[in-house]
């Protein structure tokens, strides 16, 4: 039968100050148990190696590895500066009657232009030399206010300019009848994706000669064949021949028609 010695002196701690009964328990229990008693070992052996131990009755190492994964956040990249120089494009937009063009849908219903009445329309559009077809135009004028004085109308306009393969060029702003005006450039695709900067309108002859000239920015080097010295803008002025008849010389690639 075990001795009740320990029991006893544990019964008989004073518990009201628990530091000393701790340290007193410790010293009793430590006279009577050892370590092995307390705590089996079960053969359990610790390996000198810090990379690994033993944890059953085999001689076989377990061995515990630690990986550590770093989040990296991916470097981005600065953003490319877009293009500031300024090239300027020198084109014509010639009505030649042949696209039933402009449509005037009077919702108005008055008998002079007024506010709302809507102006589809789409013409031809050539190169500034007159050399080379290259698209057509199109888009839609809002009627804004009719001016008597000046003998004409100031629209507000949204419009394309086709350029085949190359892309198109949008502008937006105001399209005044009686004097030149300058439009922005609000975008464009192929070629011109990314473009802005504006574009001056001027009237030749309205709404049957046009020539305009683009201040394009954002953009790389426009193709040499769109880059040509213009024919002065005049009520005389016609495209050439082989330009008017789209022969393969006369017109960029697959132009817009």
């Amino acid at each position: 039968m075990a001795s009740t010695s320990p029991l006893q002196s544990i019964s008989s701690l004073n518990l009201a100050d628990p530091i000393s009964s701790a340290s007193q328990s410790h010293r009793i229990l430590g006279s009577n148990l050892s370590y092995s008693q307390l705590f089996p070992s079960h053969h359990l052996k610790i390996s000198s190696n810090p990379k690994g131990f033993i944890t059953s009755k085999t001689s076989k190492p377990f061995t515990t590895k630690a990986f550590f994964f770093f989040n990296k956040s991916k470097e981005t990249k600065p953003d490319t500066p877009k293009p500031t120089k300024v090239q300027e494009l020198y084109v014509y937009e010639i009505n030649e009657r042949d696209r039933n063009s402009p449509a005037v849908l009077k919702l108005s219903q008055k008998p002079v232009n007024s506010l709302g009445d809507l102006v589809p329309f789409t013409n031809k559009l050539y190169s500034g030399d007159l050399q080379k077809r290259l698209g057509i135009t199109a888009g839609l004028c809002v009627l804004i206010q009719h001016v008597p004085e000046k003998i004409g109308d100031r629209y507000e306009a949204t419009y394309s300019f086709y350029f085949g393969d190359y892309g198109h060029i949008s502008v937006q702003g105001p399209y005044l009848t009686y004097q030149e005006t300058y439009l922005a450039v609000t975008g464009g695709s192929g070629i011109f994706e990314g473009v802005y900067g504006q574009v001056k309108l001027q009237q030749i002859i309205f709404p049957f000669k046009l020539f305009y000239t683009f201040y394009l920015k954002g953009i790389p080097d426009l193709p040499a064949e769109l880059l040509v010295k213009p024919v002065a803008p005049s009520p005389g002025v016609e495209p050439c021949a082989a330009a008017q008849a789209t022969e393969p010389h006369g017109t960029i690639s697959n132009f817009t028609n």
